[in-house]
């Protein structure tokens, strides 16, 4: 299974904070998002984002980063400050 967790106005979004994803066909970041996506409008909206920013093992990833069963992807929007 890959954890993914959800951090800002995308937890408000989507309603949820973390789940469980079976790693079976997800070999990257971008599968994982794809595959998210596809569970519906919502999904699709929140994630569809050009600038989300996602972390792989709480590291700073791209789309094509490598995932794999036990890791933990989180997604969030990008930071802004002041």
């Amino acid at each position: 299974m890959i954890k993914v967790l959800f951090f800002a106005s995308l937890r408000e979004q989507l309603g949820c904070d973390a789940l469980d994803v079976d790693a079976g066909q997800i070999a990257s970041v971008a599968d994982l998002r794809s595959s998210l996506q596809a569970k519906g409008e919502v999904w699709n909206a929140a994630l569809s984002h050009q600038q989300l920013q996602v972390a792989v093992n709480q590291q700073l990833a791209n789309t094509e980063a490598d995932v794999k069963d036990g890791d933990e992807v989180a997604f969030f929007p990008p930071v802004t400050g002041g």
